[in-house]
């Protein structure tokens, strides 16, 4: 038998409604603080000072799983006089606001079963799919610092987008392009950085001399090249001794509208066509394969190709 000061808080324990309706969610879910928080709305602070009541009281297990806790209710196992008087109140729920609770809270569990499924759903094609966050932009972000660079020349360099990316890590940073338009652009972009320098020249004859520069991109420039195997020669000339090359253009294709409507030179290149300049040019060649293939028709088809010069 309780004394008169444990039953009056007893019964203050269940005279609170906020306490009431966490408890009758958690005697059905096992249940973290922002869960909670979604669940009935309550602000956090107010969730967390009701759980730690309702603990106090031995009315609730909790769980630590990683940063986050959850909290279910003991049932059961509920002090005894706790138990008889929460059977009590929860034989009489029936109100709207739990019933929106109990509704809020089932979209929750909802949503922390796909949250869980995700992961295994696309294992093994995650590049396919889009998650909040997880971009080929941000993946390049993450893996520039880990970089170290000296000095690269960006052949084709447009408005500067893949030099900003870049002149952190590097000792410094040429753009070159036939553009004066995007010359402009990529000086506008570059302008705070001491160490890039911009100038607009063919690819084919490269204002820089001979064994100038450590590494070399060429990104998405050949189909434009009227003479590929001249701005290759070009470039191996300015790169030094073991200096790396990174080329990306499209694979061979036969969509003539596209080539014409973007300009392009070449419908693309074979695999072997590529390697075969580039070792004409005067490079070894570490590897040269499709990377990647885009979702939307006609399905370009993008090769990568790694060089060094001899």
């Amino acid at each position: 038998m309780a004394n008169l000061a444990a039953t009056i808080d007893l019964l203050q324990l269940f005279a609170e409604p906020a306490r009431v309706r966490l408890l009758a969610l958690l005697a059905e879910e096992e249940l973290s603080v922002a869960e909670l928080t979604r669940a009935t709305r309550l602000g956090q602070s107010t969730v967390s000072t009701h759980l730690a009541k309702l603990r106090d009281a031995g009315l609730l297990h909790d769980r630590k799983a990683g940063a986050s806790t959850f909290y279910t209710a003991k049932n059961g196992a509920m002090p005894q006089d706790a138990k008889r008087l929460w059977e009590v109140v929860q034989a009489r729920l029936d109100d709207d606001a739990m019933a929106n609770d109990r509704r809020r809270c089932a979209s929750v569990v909802r949503a922390r079963e796909q949250a869980r499924k995700w992961p295994d759903a696309f294992a093994g094609e995650m590049e396919r799919h889009y998650s909040p966050g997880r971009t080929w932009q941000s993946l390049a972000q993450g893996l520039v610092p880990l970089l170290t660079l000296g000095d690269v020349l960006d052949a084709g360099c447009g408005d500067g987008s893949i030099a900003e990316l870049l002149v952190g890590r590097a000792r410094s940073v040429t753009c070159i392009d036939e553009s004066e338009k995007m010359i402009d652009a990529a000086r506008a972009r570059l302008a705070h950085h001491a160490h890039a320098r911009c100038e607009r020249a063919a690819l084919e004859s490269i204002p820089a001399a001979d064994a100038s520069f450590d590494q070399a991109l060429l990104f998405n420039v050949m189909v434009h090249l009227e003479e590929p195997k001249l701005a290759l020669k070009e470039l191996a000339r300015v790169l030094r001794p073991g200096g790396a090359l990174v080329a990306v253009t499209l694979h061979a294709h036969a969509d003539r509208e596209t080539m014409h409507a973007f300009g392009h030179r070449h419908p693309g290149f074979r695999e072997s066509d590529i390697r075969q300049k580039l070792r004409r040019a005067g490079f070894d060649v570490d590897s040269c394969t499709i990377t990647s293939r885009e979702k939307r028709a006609p399905h370009f088809e993008i090769v990568t190709a790694f060089a060094h010069k001899r």
